[in-house]
């Protein structure tokens, strides 16, 4: 007879890093005026690129209720939309909107990501929450509210990601949009430091979904779904929480089943202090629709455009000097099957604008994607690692997105070698990058609403104090259509 050790059943105190999140949430003034104006720019880009999206049929078949003719009484507005939805609904179609088109505000580190993923819960709780109150004589939310939430949102998925990287052990990043979207859609519910924690312990059951359909040979459009999916489960978990459901304390340290020894193998490291660097630090995506490790190799082909005009077939060959996390996700031969196969293939974008000098969402699209002219540049492509991008994109002090590319012709004759290391968009850039963003805002608007709609809606982002002070609701009632 063998005796067996049994398991010790008592409920431990809930694991640390739980509790460091959920203290950070419920903390006031965590916005520095640097973040609260880089804030204002990333919900004003990212519902720019909503309004956007809403041109490809696509995205737009995935969107309203369930039901459809479904009303709900009290509920959350979708930009660009007249649909009126619960908020869990709400943050699904808002999270589709604001990623469709891979164009929203980016982080890269050991793991990467679209912080601003998060406003398909934010949007959709604090306007429910807005409309709720309203009916009830209670106080507004106001856009401050909005981009206060958006700070620490972006704060808790850029810190974890730092030195996480999910991506490695095939993992995708959106378990990082349903963690950071848990904790805030349940503190804007009205959740205390317990329900938080208790609800952020939901999210890290859930543990996480596979980056297949980023890569060859499988990508396709969850990757345009899969935000609004994470931000949507993330607003669920917080009502299930509200409602008082049980939380579990040890989810990630519990041994053999907890998230530590199921997934990862090891504790999160997490090296910094919870404020608003992320927000501060922020890369936006101004110029081009594209996979934000290929930012800077467009830049560099538009900048060769030029010398390559009408050259196309006098090209032998096209050296691509690039960082490893490109190498990794984006490099790729063969056939591109639909869009997300294309907006994720570095040799693509950089044919495309090669031969157009510019880079499009359109230019993704089946019927675009047939000039054989494209795969013919592709072919001629030699893709390298330079050890020195891959160091600086890691350097917290760098943290470039660097790309080189220099073309050979038949003739023996070449270009310069020409090199980008900081993306318009990054903070190094960021002054550079403010009337760029304020014109994509402006041009995504004008793909939907009139003249004088575009107008008033583009001054009151010029205004950061009037935004603020505005309820939420007023201002997705703008976008209504």
């Amino acid at each position: 007879m063998v005796l067996h050790s049994v398991d010790e059943n008592i409920k431990p105190l809930p694991d640390a890093e739980l509790g460091t999140i959920a203290d950070y949430v419920i903390k006031n003034n965590v916005g520095s005026e640097l973040a609260l104006t880089t804030a204002r720019f990333s919900l004003m880009d990212a519902l720019g690129c909503a309004i956007l999206a809403l041109r490809y049929p696509a995205c737009t078949k995935l969107l309203g209720p369930v039901i459809p003719g479904t009303i709900v009484p009290i509920g959350a507005r979708v930009p660009g939309t007249s649909y009126i939805l619960d908020p869990i609904l709400a943050a699904f179609n808002i999270g589709i909107l604001v990623r469709w088109l891979d164009f929203n505000d980016t982080w890269l580190a050991a793991e990467w990501g679209h912080p601003s993923d998060n406003l398909g819960a934010i949007l959709a709780v604090t306007d429910y929450m807005c409309r709720k109150n309203a009916a009830s004589n209670i106080n507004f939310l106001t856009v401050k509210d909005v981009l206060l939430a958006m700070i620490k949102a972006h704060e808790i998925q850029g810190i974890i990601a730092l030195e996480n990287a999910f991506n490695r052990l095939g993992f995708d990043h959106v378990i990082l949009v349903k963690i950071a979207s848990t904790a805030i859609a349940t503190y804007l519910l009205g959740g205390t430091r317990e329900q938080i924690i208790d609800a952020l312990s939901q999210a890290w059951l859930d543990g996480v979904c596979l980056r297949t359909y980023r890569h060859a040979p499988n990508a396709g459009s969850r990757k345009s779904w899969a935000a609004g999916d994470a931000s949507s489960r993330a607003t669920r978990l917080a009502w299930l929480s509200m409602q008082g459901e049980m939380g579990y304390p040890s989810v990630l340290t519990a041994k053999k089943w907890g998230f530590y020894d199921t997934i990862t193998h090891g504790a999160l490291r997490i090296s910094r202090t919870y404020g608003s660097y992320v927000m501060e630090n922020v890369l936006f995506k101004v110029s081009y629709p594209a996979e934000f490790h290929a930012q800077t190799a467009v830049e560099c082909a538009v900048s060769l455009f030029p010398q390559v005009n009408n050259r196309w077939d006098q090209i032998e060959k096209i050296i691509l000097t690039t960082q490893e996390p490109a190498i990794r996700i984006i490099s790729k031969s063969g056939p591109l099957y639909n869009p997300a196969d294309r907006d994720h293939c570095l040799q693509y974008m950089v044919a495309v604008a090669l031969l157009h000098g510019n880079l499009k969402a359109d230019y993704y699209e089946n019927e675009f994607a047939k000039d054989a002219r494209i795969d013919q540049l592709r072919e001629k492509m030699q893709v390298y690692e330079d050890k020195q991008f891959s160091k600086d994109y890691l350097d917290p002090q760098k943290r470039s997105i660097a790309n080189a590319i220099q073309i050979y012709f038949k003739d023996g004759h070449h270009t310069d070698k020409i090199t980008v290391e900081y993306p318009i968009g990054h903070r190094v850039r960021r002054e550079e990058s403010y009337p760029l963003l304020y014109k994509k805002f402006e041009d995504n608007l004008a793909t939907l609403y009139s003249p004088d709609k575009c107008e008033e809606i583009l001054a009151l982002f010029h205004d950061q104090k009037t935004l603020e002070q505005i309820s939420i609701s007023e201002l997705m009632d703008m976008f209504v259509v």
